[in-house]
C-alpha cells in the first residue's frame, strides 16, 4: 500500500520521482542500515508495550502455523537478516500490473490519470510472482498468560467472524458496533466501566482480512480486576448470543452508522481511501449508495441469529499480559 498527493503545478516532476522510486529504487546502504535501526527499534518498543505483545500473542495464539500468525514487523532476527538483494526481488516479485489497484481523487481528468498510470506503472511486469496463501481456520477456544512487570494487565479476547462478503457481515458490523465498537454508547462499556468500574477502556472490531475474519476486542486494567472484566466481557457476550440486542441498541447502532458515514467523505484522501477499500474487496461504486439501505434494511430478527452464530464464547481466544493478581496484592502489602 503506498498513497500519492501533490499540487497540480508540481504533478509532472513528482511523477517522475514516484516513477524512480517504485521501478529504479536504489536502496542505498545508509538508507537500508537507516530504516533498518528504526525498525528494530520499534520492534524492541513493542516488545515493552503490554498491549502489542498481547496482540502478537493473540494472533499467534488464533492463527498458529499461518501467515497471519507471524508478526507484521518481524522479529529482531528477521530484519537483521535482510539484504539489499533481498528487496530487490521482492520488488521484482510483487510489484507489478495484474495485482495493482489505485483510486484517485483530485484535479485530474480520466485521460490525464490514464497517462499517469502509464507512465508510472506501465514498466512494471505483467503479473506478480506471489506466494499462495490458504485459508486461516483459528484455534478453538484457548487462553495464554504472558508474565510482565506493568502497571497494568492488557487483555485481547477475539472470535472467528464471517467473511466481508458473507450475507451476514453487514448485521455483524452493527453488532460490533453496540457492543465494542461505539466507545461509551457500547454495551461492553457500559458493563466493565460504567457500571463496575473495572477498566478505563474496553473495545471491539471486526476484522475482515482475505483469508480470514475476525470478531477482536481488548481491555486493559489493574491486575486484581482483570479476571473480573473478562468474566463480565464473556457474559455479555453470551448473554447477547442467547438473547440478541434490545431493540433500542439496535436501532441506536445503525443510526449512528448510517449518519455517520458520510463523514468517510470529507476529505480527497478519505474519499480516495474508502474508493480503494471497495476495489481490494471487489466492490463496485454502486456500493456507496447501497450500504446505507442494507444497514436500514436488517431488522432485529437479524442481529438474533447473526448474533447466536458469530458470539461463540466456547471459542473465545484470549491472551493476557501482565502481572498475576497475586504479585500486585503482595506488593501492596
Amino acid at each position: 500500500y503506498g498513497n500519492f498527493e501533490t499540487l497540480t503545478e508540481n504533478r509532472a516532476e513528482s511523477v517522475k520521482l514516484l516513477k524512480l522510486a517504485l521501478t529504479r529504487p536504489r536502496f542505498d546502504p545508509d538508507a537500508v542500515e537507516r530504516i533498518r535501526g528504526q525498525l528494530l527499534a520499534n520492534i524492541v518498543y513493542s516488545d515493552r508495550d503490554p498491549e502489542r505483545v498481547a496482540a502478537k500473542e493473540w494472533y499467534a495464539v488464533a492463527f498458529a502455523g499461518h501467515s497471519y500468525g507471524r508478526a507484521a514487523q518481524g522479529t529482531a532476527e528477521t530484519v537483521k537478516a535482510i539484504t539489499r538483494d533481498d528487496l530487490e526481488a521482492y520488488r521484482k516479485r510483487v510489484f507489478a500490473r495484474g495485482n495493482l489497484k489505485v483510486a484517485a481523487v483530485g484535479d485530474i481528468t480520466p485521460e490525464d490519470l490514464g497517462k499517469l498510470l502509464d507512465e508510472v506503472f506501465g514498466e512494471l511486469p505483467e503479473k506478480p510472482d506471489l506466494a499462495p496463501v490458504p485459508m486461516a481456520t483459528l484455534a478453538k477456544g484457548t487462553e495464554k498468560w504472558v508474565e510482565m512487570n506493568v502497571p497494568q494487565s492488557v487483555a485481547v479476547f477475539g472470535l472467528p467472524a464471517m467473511p466481508r462478503k458473507d450475507p451476514d457481515f453487514m448485521a455483524a458490523f452493527v453488532l460490533n458496533q453496540l457492543i465494542g465498537g461505539g466507545g461509551f454508547a457500547s454495551r461492553l462499556m457500559e458493563e466493565v466501566r460504567e457500571k463496575r468500574g473495572l477498566a478505563y477502556s474496553v473495545y471491539s472490531y471486526l476484522q475482515p482480512y482475505r483469508h480470514a475474519s475476525i470478531m477482536s476486542g481488548g481491555v486493559a486494567t489493574r491486575a486484581d480486576a482483570i479476571g473480573q472484566s473478562l468474566e463480565v466481557i464473556r457474559k455479555e457476550l453470551q448473554h447477547i448470543a442467547d438473547e440478541g440486542p434490545t431493540p433500542d441498541e439496535w436501532e441506536n447502532a445503525k443510526k449512528y452508522l448510517i449518519g455517520s458515514y458520510p463523514l468517510r467523505f470529507d476529505t480527497n484522501a478519505k474519499i480516495a481511501s474508502q474508493l480503494l477499500g471497495l476495489l481490494e474487496d471487489d466492490f463496485g461504486p454502486d456500493y456507496i449508495d447501497n450500504r446505507n439501505k442494507m444497514i436500514e434494511a436488517l431488522t432485529l430478527d437479524d442481529a438474533k441469529r447473526v448474533a447466536k452464530r458469530l458470539l461463540d464464547t466456547d471459542n473465545l481466544i484470549v491472551t493476557i499480559v501482565g502481572q498475576p493478581a497475586t504479585a500486585t496484592a503482595d506488593k501492596k502489602g
